[in-house]
């Protein structure tokens, strides 16, 4: 009798901030990076995707794979996508062929729902948390015994930041020295638990889809910026060494400083560029001259700024400094939305804003999202396909 199951399983994934950024690489097939990056999983209760992966004998055939991303189908035949069912399904396919008595679910088409609870393509690394739930989703459904390190070379394939998103706490993707990529993958630098006071409020500047992409961007800095090659070669390496120690000794000065310098050198490549990337705009440059001027009033780096390649501004702080840190953000942009009631109430204004950093910030904030460090991928029973094999409805 034919088997007409409806093979299911879900799982969210979480966004990750890079405090050390990856740009550039060595290999754009494989998606190796020119150096290597390091980050913060933010909790998933405020950011994350929810992917269910099916298949199915009763799956059309000549369907193929599907992906049906935020309601909207997306396409799957791009190589980056293909690499990763390529890998996965040879990973089942190995266990099938070593027990015969498992069902070939190798064999049979993808069906793949997902779901983001944030703006995708706004520079809040939709694509990391995208395809490392993609691909945590679909090795929980052909039940693969790979390790998160192992995931992340086939995550890394999709989207090089994803590679991060498959562990929780601070996150290290070491770029390699193999030329089949073999040994460029993320590893967890600390847990969660080790220093859960780490926080992030993100303001979102616009949650307009990039001008430019950043594979698209990072290949025209690679090709033409004379900053990019001190970068990597100097500035990065200190970056990740400096970092790791911060982490590990839960020095938040030293964290700051390296999370505010690294994005700042970054940026300049971006601006070195030929023609000039510009990520950031006067919004992004608001948020760090309000940044500047809470850390000058403690006296002390209490707030930390990052920029990936979009204008939203990441802010890192202690908990213990939310008074300083969200309180002048929130007393500048309370009537945006987006701040958790509960953990704003009471909040006194430490810092005045000059009145032009206000109003930048008034104008062009669109929305703000609070959060902190969190966990990697959760096996959920929420699924968004039904046991029929139909988009499940919500």
């Amino acid at each position: 009798m034919a088997d007409t199951k409806v093979y299911r399983a879900s799982t969210t994934a979480p966004v990750n901030i890079a405090v050390v950024k990856y740009w550039g690489k060595r290999d754009a097939k494989l998606n190796l990076p020119t150096n290597s990056s390091l980050s913060v999983t933010l909790s998933q209760s405020d950011l994350r995707t929810l992917t269910t992966a099916s298949c199915s004998a009763l799956f059309p055939a000549s369907e193929g794979d599907s992906l049906l991303l935020n309601g909207a189908p997306s396409d799957v035949s791009g190589a980056r996508t293909q690499a990763c069912f390529r890998e996965l399904r040879a990973r089942r396919a190995a266990l099938e062929g070593a027990d015969p008595a498992l069902p070939k679910l190798s064999t049979l088409p993808l069906r793949l729902v997902s779901e983001n609870n944030f703006p995708t393509a706004a520079g809040l690394a939709s694509s990391a948390a995208g395809f490392a739930a993609f691909v945590r989703a679909i090795a929980d459904l052909y039940e693969l015994p790979a390790s998160p390190s192992e995931l992340s070379l086939i995550a890394r394939q999709g989207s090089g930041s994803a590679c991060r998103s498959l562990f929780g706490g601070y996150v290290a993707w070491r770029m390699g020295a193999r030329e089949d990529g073999g040994d460029s993958m993320a590893d967890q630098v600390a847990e969660a638990s080790h220093w859960p006071e780490m926080r992030a409020l993100i303001l979102v500047a616009s949650a307009a889809k990039k001008g430019v992409s950043s594979t698209s961007g990072m290949q025209q800095t690679v090709a033409t910026s004379g900053l990019f090659k001190e970068r990597i070669a100097t500035v990065v390496p200190a970056n990740m060494a400096a970092m790791e120690k911060a982490i590990a000794e839960r020095d938040f000065e030293v964290f700051g400083e390296v999370t505010m310098r690294d994005s700042n050198s970054f940026h300049a490549t971006c601006a070195d560029t030929y023609p000039p990337i510009f990520y950031m705009n006067d919004v992004s440059r608001a948020a760090i001259r309000a940044v500047e001027a809470i850390n000058a009033a403690a006296g002390r780096t209490v707030a930390a700024y990052t920029f990936d390649a979009g204008p939203n501004a990441v802010i890192y702080y202690l908990e213990k400094d939310a008074e300083a840190v969200v309180g002048t953000f929130y007393h500048a942009l309370g009537g945006v939305g987006g701040w958790k009631t509960g953990a704003v109430e009471g909040l006194k204004q430490l810092v005045a804003l000059e009145d032009g950093v206000r109003g930048l910030l008034q104008a062009g904030v669109s929305r703000a999202i609070m959060t902190g460090v969190g966990e990697g991928p959760i096996k959920t029973d929420e699924y968004l396909v039904a046991e029929d094999g139909s988009p499940a409805k919500r």
